[in-house]
């Protein structure tokens, strides 16, 4: 089963990182960098017709009883991939990564409403972007992207050693305005991967994942990209993090590889490839204190995110499938108690997000594709 990953993880070769100061802590100043959409250049390839006719209920012989939690569902894409959706502020927009249908196609960024309609397209049209997430001004969206190292996709990885993720090191952090004009790159370098970035609710902090001390670890910076602070010095990889409604803790996955798999880790790390394996989720204070472990189950749980009142956090995990490849949708509490399962639909729900007042869900999910490997977003009323 193909799943889309915003860890699709990119770093500089350990040669190349090991020549560079160890002094990441100051990106460049911002650097305006205005562009627009280029609809000749664009290489998402989708056809909005299909796969954004607006949002439709889920059919009554689709709903599975013990999804208890889930009501009035509604499938807001039908086509191609469609991942990462995160709610602005205002809950009244989605901003996501999507791909049409076919080979040879590379995600761009489009924000719709919670209808399914008005999708339009905000990046640039040209690279492989991903990670996208929505300024407090709602007005702005974050996202990452390989556009200033070319227009075309980016290769594929060789996956004749396994499924590996491709170790680019041309993701850059961007700003686009929500009439798709690219207006600010926030990171500017080439020698390492900066992505998987998100906002804090509070509006002052940038959380991202960068390569820039040679391993992936978590970072956080203010909104213009300064004052770049790092917050995660264990070996391993540390991203996808997520803060809570009140700005104070951060939730994120990360791998602790020992023993063989350490080796793996770094002789895959020279060869600009990482294995997804084992990783847990966690959670530290904002400034990087008081770090710890939430599950302790040795699979790959991912995209976690608070629940409203930052007592608990919702999370993707191929935990029940001794295969790892169905993936379901989890919560837990932040101590690592009260486990419960919330999804049961076969193949990948992933990338949850409740709105501020926790009464709606949207998440990613292989449920009712129309195709093989097509993932789709839905919204639903959140019962308790």
């Amino acid at each position: 089963m193909k799943i889309i990953f915003c860890f699709t993880l990119i770093i500089a070769l350990a040669g190349i990182l090991s020549a560079q100061p160890k002094s990441p802590y100051t990106i460049k100043e911002p650097s305006i960098n205005i562009v627009t959409y280029r609809p000749d250049i664009d290489n998402a390839g989708i056809d909005k017709a299909k796969q954004f006719p607006g949002a439709k209920p889920l059919a009554e012989s689709l709903y599975i009883k013990k999804e208890k939690h889930l009501k009035n569902i509604r499938q807001l894409s039908f086509e191609g991939e469609n991942a990462e959706a995160y709610l602005s502020p205002d809950d009244q927009h989605i901003t996501f990564q999507a791909r049409g249908k076919g080979d040879g196609k590379c995600d761009q960024i489009f924000t719709m409403t919670l209808d399914g309609k008005n999708v339009k397209e905000v990046s640039t049209g040209s690279g492989r972007t991903t990670c996208s997430y929505f300024f407090p001004d709602n007005n702005r969206i974050l996202y990452s992207s390989t556009q200033a190292s070319g227009e075309g996709c980016p290769p594929e990885p060789d996956r004749s050693k396994g499924y590996v993720w491709p170790i680019y090191k041309s993701y850059n952090i961007f700003v686009a305005d929500t009439n798709g004009v690219t207006t600010e790159q926030l990171t500017t370098d080439s020698l390492y991967y900066d992505a998987e970035a998100t906002i804090s609710p509070v509006g002052d902090r940038i959380v991202f994942t960068s390569t820039r001390d040679g391993d992936i670890d978590l970072y956080s910076m203010k909104l213009d990209g300064s004052d770049v602070k790092r917050l995660t010095n264990e070996v391993g990889y540390d991203g996808g993090a997520f803060y809570s409604n009140d700005g104070k803790q951060i939730c994120y996955r990360a791998s602790r590889p020992t023993g063989k798999d350490l080796d793996e880790y770094k002789a895959l790390l020279k060869q600009g490839l990482v294995k997804p394996g084992v990783l847990e989720i966690w959670v530290m204070d904002a400034n990087g204190s008081h770090k710890h472990q939430v599950t302790h189950n040795g699979a790959a749980n991912f995209c976690p995110y608070f629940f409203p009142d930052g007592k608990k956090i919702i999370f993707s995990s191929n935990m029940d499938d001794p295969q790892g490849r169905e993936f379901d949708l989890y919560s837990i509490g932040t101590d690592g108690t009260d486990l419960e399962r919330l999804t049961y639909a076969e193949g990948f729900d992933g990338f949850p997000m409740f709105t501020r007042d926790g009464k709606h869900l949207v998440w990613c999910s292989n449920r009712n594709g129309s195709h093989p490997h097509n993932t789709n977003i839905f919204i639903a009323d959140w019962a308790e």
